[in-house]
């Protein structure tokens, strides 16, 4: 997920995420997302095995910058909102 100037980037895993998406569009949650008014999602993969979801979260988080942007524009050039897509 990012803000609305693409500056900031938060990766999170959830075994609901429409429910959270919503949660931080609506700034439901404390903390990072809410602070830097993170509320557009750019980008999500899926997965049916809750570690494997957890290792791939770590993967993503311990990358660069550089990295996550590329993962994001890979499929989504323009770092579209694609919360309306999954609903």
């Amino acid at each position: 997920m990012t803000n609305f100037t693409n500056t900031v980037i938060y990766t999170g895993v959830t075994n609901d995420l429409i429910r959270r998406v919503c949660e931080h569009k609506n700034k439901l949650v404390e903390g990072f997302t809410k602070k830097y008014n993170v509320t557009k999602l750019v980008y999500f993969e899926c997965c049916d095995d809750p570690e494997i979801a957890i290792a791939r979260e770590k993967q993503i988080k311990s990358g660069s910058r550089k990295n996550k942007i590329d993962l994001i524009t890979r499929d989504n050039l323009e770092f579209r909102d694609l919360y309306p897509e999954i609903i």
